[in-house]
């Protein structure tokens, strides 16, 4: 299984915005160069986003993109759903009926995986983060 590129942004984008602070209004080029890539890639990642409910767009001088969940609410699920979709990993093109056996297996692993990024949030990461750079820094 391998997610895309845009998955990968887009989780990193979520965190750096959790790390910022839920009012900060953060603009599309602050976190372009951020990441080091072109803000009309990142502003296609922000709109499906957007779409999904997890981040809250503004328009004008001050605009820019804030976290619209509550950063105990995102998990690494809802990310990756917002860029992936919702659709099945593996499906079986070799048998007509619904006794796939392999299909069967198949299926008990994503919704393993899915239980399990749904239930881990990102903030935990950020925190667990921010925690290890305040030791070292000690």
């Amino acid at each position: 299984m391998k997610y895309t590129k845009a998955t990968n942004y887009a989780l990193h984008t979520v965190a750096y915005m959790i790390k910022h602070g839920k009012t900060d209004n953060l603009n599309l080029q602050t976190l372009a160069n951020h990441f080091n890539i072109s803000a009309t890639y990142l502003s296609k990642i922000l709109t499906q986003l957007v779409k999904a409910g997890l981040v809250q767009s503004t328009s004008g001088v001050n605009g820019g993109y804030v976290l619209k969940k509550k950063i105990e609410d995102i998990s690494f699920m809802d990310v990756i759903k917002a860029t992936e979709g919702t659709g099945a990993l593996f499906e079986c093109e070799l048998h007509e009926d619904d006794n796939c056996r392999i299909l069967k297996v198949m299926e008990e692993a994503e919704n393993v995986i899915e239980t399990f990024l749904q239930n881990k949030k990102i903030y935990e990461v950020v925190q667990c983060t921010q925690h290890n750079n305040h030791i070292s820094k000690e």
